[in-house]
């Protein structure tokens, strides 16, 4: 089998995570700039087999699309004709952030280490793939 990844995709930063090949565990992998992505995609899956990817879909609380969605739009175009052959999935992602920051509390991470932006996006992408695995 190949891995699945998901991506939290922000204006700054997108958080990824990962599967195992037998796509069973999601762990965060990394979070990067989002004008470096595709590049990071493009070295990932010359490395890696992946099956599928998940883009996050963030939505407001009344089930409107975010501010953010024009800017996933145009990254879904590019990577729809940069990696044809990957197939893409929306996934719900309200309240992963959230999610990410309480896991990081329960988790016992200090107030300093809460606010690492970065590692936020790594466990809200990581909510993403976890949520999809539990639906497959």
């Amino acid at each position: 089998m190949a891995r699945i990844l998901a991506l939290d995709y922000g204006t700054k930063r997108t958080g990824i995570a990962v599967t195992d090949e037998l796509q069973i565990i999601a762990s965060g992998l990394t979070t990067v700039e989002t004008k470096k992505l595709l590049l990071f995609l493009n070295d990932y899956f010359a490395e890696e087999t992946v099956e599928l990817v998940l883009v996050g879909e963030p939505r407001q609380r009344d089930g409107t699309h975010s501010s953010v969605e024009e800017e996933i739009g145009k990254f879904l175009l590019e990577y729809s004709k940069k990696f044809p052959d990957i197939p893409l999935q929306r996934v719900d992602e309200r309240y992963t952030s959230k999610m990410a920051f309480q896991t990081m509390i329960d988790s016992g991470l200090k107030k300093k280490q809460r606010q690492n932006k970065a590692l936020i996006d790594e466990i809200s992408a990581t909510i993403i793939l976890q949520t999809y695995l539990y639906k497959k």
